[in-house]
């Protein structure tokens, strides 16, 4: 089977500075409350985060989190940068694999949010869009997180 790949650009308006939302975006109990679309969730297994910190996750549907996730830090320069890599797995193959960085940058009314999302699946284009639906819907809870936490401000 061949290799298919794809990168994914999010950009987002935030109404916290930047130095909360890199809190939201790298602290692991935040990470879970954001980092599932839908019914998913982000269950986290073991917490590292430093570079060369690696982190181990299980994700997927509420009643079956069937997958696992491994992310290795690359890169944290607080509170502007943040890069890792994802591979995941189901069932012990490994699936497909990610690198992933975070802008954040201050703005008028509170922050700029930019996710570059560069995957490879290994079982088929049909994961490219799994792993795509996954992070915008990531984003949608971080967007609402964001927002309640600058509410209760």
């Amino acid at each position: 089977m061949t290799t298919d790949t794809d990168t994914f650009h999010f950009t987002r308006a935030m109404p916290l500075s930047a130095d909360r939302m890199w809190h939201l975006i790298t602290d692991t109990t935040m990470r879970e409350s954001w980092g599932a679309p839908g019914d998913h969730v982000l269950e986290t297994i073991t917490a590292d985060m430093r570079v060369g910190g690696v982190e181990r996750h299980r994700c997927g549907p509420a009643d079956n989190p069937e997958f696992e996730v491994e992310t290795r830090w690359l890169h944290l320069d607080a509170p502007g940068n943040a890069v890792f890599t994802e591979q995941i797995e189901a069932g012990g193959m490994t699936v497909g694999a990610s690198l992933v960085t975070f802008r954040i940058a201050e703005a008028d009314a509170g922050s700029t949010v930019t996710a570059t999302v560069a995957v490879s699946s290994f079982v088929g284009p049909e994961m490219i869009a799994e792993f795509k639906a996954g992070w915008e819907g990531g984003l949608v809870n971080l967007e609402k997180l964001a927002k309640s936490e600058a509410e209760s401000a």
